[in-house]
């Protein structure tokens, strides 16, 4: 980050302060730190003042903060994150009130209003709101990821036969995804059979059987920003019924992938998504069509029928992850990673050459 797209950002934060009366802000969240000053490190506070910006740090990150920070200067605290930031605020000219996090702990609240001596007034998504638009920088950032998650996966195909565990793909997988310059994004799901029932199932003893399924979703995280892709497989024969589920799964998928360009609305597209299912009489998924993404896996915005006032804006990149699952025997969910572009979308998880792509369902031999 330059330090031009520092002072772009941290002034937009101060003017969000301004509309809500606010004088200052504590940035306490470390994607959020990391977003307005280019601080990769932990335990720092970013304190936005009317003239400048503060990262408040201390003796293991300073040597850090003062390579990697733009746009704000570092202090190096000697005592507690709360008595610094209070010495900065009291010594400030016209600070009335302070904007903090409404994400923060309610027990951190208490500690920093009686350090500071301020009204303190919790704020939402002024720094998220603008982390949704992602810059071409971490658009590249993005299909990074998603091509060294293609790439893991593929080194990691291979080496898959019968007995193997589910723990052990998965570390297969995400070793490979260091090995190649990233680091796993998120808790790696892997799911053989009628684990992938499951949502959010954890690798487990699992052995893999001749003619099961498998689901992997699967993100590296590079340079900060992370991807989100979800693949299934055959490892055999398929069921004509797992064949029809799956069929559905991928029309319903780029249904809504089709949908997608600025000003189409977000609940429209999950309803859409839905209503393929539906028609195709499969089950329909509980959880919402997708979600955006960057230095989160789950950021705003959300593909949701609660969505019916948010629409789709150029700059956002989100995910689209319908799926189908019945208890205990079947589980199937598609997910790319699209960017809304200015006339339409660009699915960035679809790298040639080295994707699967959700159109036709991959069946993968048994040595």
């Amino acid at each position: 980050m330059d330090q031009k797209t520092a002072k772009t950002r941290i002034d937009a934060v101060r003017q969000q302060c301004k509309q809500s009366k606010v004088q200052a802000m504590i940035v306490m969240s470390v994607e959020n730190v990391r977003y307005l000053s280019g601080f990769t490190g932990h335990d720092s506070w970013l304190l936005i003042l009317p003239d400048k910006a503060i990262l408040i740090t201390d003796s293991r990150y300073t040597e850090q903060a003062r390579g990697e920070c733009v746009g704000c200067k570092v202090f190096e605290r000697k005592g507690a994150l709360t008595a610094a930031a209070a010495d900065f605020i009291v010594g400030a000219k016209g600070v009335r009130a302070v904007a903090i996090e409404d994400s923060s702990a309610i027990s951190m609240l208490g500690v920093v209003k009686k350090a500071i001596k301020r009204k303190i007034v919790p704020v939402r998504g002024f720094v998220e709101k603008l982390r949704a638009i992602k810059t071409e920088d971490e658009i590249r950032a993005i299909e990074k990821a998603s091509r060294i998650a293609w790439l893991a996966l593929r080194q990691t195909l291979p080496l898959l036969k019968a007995g193997m565990s589910e723990a052990e793909l998965c570390a297969a997988l995400e070793f490979n995804m260091k090995m190649l310059g990233a680091v796993p994004g998120f808790d790696t799901i892997i799911c053989f059979g009628p684990n992938a029932s499951r949502n959010h199932h954890q690798p487990g003893q699992r052995k893999l059987k001749t003619n099961d399924t498998i689901l992997i979703d699967f993100g590296c995280k590079y340079d900060g920003y992370i991807c989100d892709i979800t693949r299934c497989f055959v490892f055999g024969k398929p069921t004509p019924y797992y064949r029809k589920v799956y069929d559905a799964v991928a029309a319903a998928q780029q249904t809504a992938i089709d949908m997608i360009k600025p000003g189409v609305c977000l609940a429209d597209v999950d309803a859409a998504c839905r209503k393929v299912l539906a028609d195709a009489k499969v089950a329909v998924y509980g959880h919402g069509t997708g979600h955006g993404l960057g230095l989160l896996v789950h950021e705003d915005p959300r593909i949701a029928g609660t969505a019916k006032k948010e629409f789709f804006e150029a700059g956002q990149i989100i995910t689209v992850e319908p799926g189908s699952y019945v208890s205990g025997k079947i589980g199937v969910r598609l997910e790319d990673d699209v960017l809304v572009t200015e006339k339409g979308h660009r699915v960035i998880s679809r790298n040639k050459g080295l994707c699967f792509e959700p159109a036709e369902m991959p069946v993968l031999k048994n040595k």
